[in-house]
C-alpha cells in the first residue's frame, strides 16, 4: 500500500487594511491574508475590510486619509527635530586618578534630558553606537520619523574627584 502526503492549503483572501499593520502594511494597502485571520481577526476588530468591489471603490478616501495622517505626521517629525537640535544637553562624569571617567552617557541618559526639557521620544530613537565615555563633544544622531532626523551635540565633562559615577542632567540652553 502506497502512502501518499496530502499538502493543505491554507485560502487567502485579500483585504483592505483599516489602519497600519506591523508587518502586514499601511492604511488603505490591499493585503492578501490567510482567510481564517481575515475572518477572526482582521474584520471583527475593524482594522480591514473585504476587498469587495464597493469596498474597492471607498479606497480612494482611505488614501486620502492617510495621506493627510502622513503629512501632519512629517510635519510634527519636523517641528520636533528643530527644537531637539536646538538643544545642547551637559553631562559631568566622575574621574578617578589618571583622568578615568567613571561611567557613560547612554541614549537612555540623552532621552532623560530632553524630557526634562519637555521633548518625548523614544529611547531607540537616539543613534548613539556606544555610550559616551570620553570628555568632549559628541555629535549623535536622533532619526524621529523615516524621513526626518537631527543631529544633537552632547557635551560631556569630566570633573576630578573619586567619587562614583554620576551622569547629571545640567543644561546650557
Amino acid at each position: 500500500m502506497a502512502s501518499t502526503t496530502t499538502k493543505t492549503v491554507m485560502a487567502t483572501t485579500e483585504v483592505i487594511l483599516r489602519e497600519k499593520i506591523a508587518g502586514l502594511g499601511a492604511e488603505a494597502d490591499v493585503v492578501k491574508v490567510k482567510a481564517g485571520f481575515a475572518r477572526n481577526f482582521l474584520i471583527p476588530n475593524g482594522k480591514a475590510l473585504e476587498a469587495t468591489k464597493g469596498n474597492l471603490r471607498t479606497l480612494e478616501s482611505l488614501h486620502a486619509k492617510r495621506a493627510q495622517r502622513e503629512t501632519e505626521e512629517l510635519a510634527d517629525a519636523q517641528e520636533l527635530a528643530g527644537k531637539i537640535s536646538r538643544i545642547k544637553p551637559k553631562f559631568t562624569l566622575e574621574t578617578g586618578q589618571g583622568g578615568k571617567a567613571f561611567g557613560s552617557v547612554t541614549s537612555m541618559d540623552i532621552q532623560k534630558e530632553l524630557e526634562a526639557k519637555g521633548i518625548i521620544i523614544d529611547r531607540t530613537a537616539i543613534k548613539l553606537d556606544k555610550p559616551l565615555k570620553r570628555s568632549g563633544k559628541s555629535d549623535v544622531e536622533v532619526k524621529i520619523h523615516s524621513e526626518v532626523s537631527t543631529t544633537l551635540t552632547v557635551t560631556v565633562e569630566t570633573a576630578e574627584g573619586s567619587a562614583p559615577a554620576s551622569a547629571s542632567g545640567e543644561s546650557e540652553s
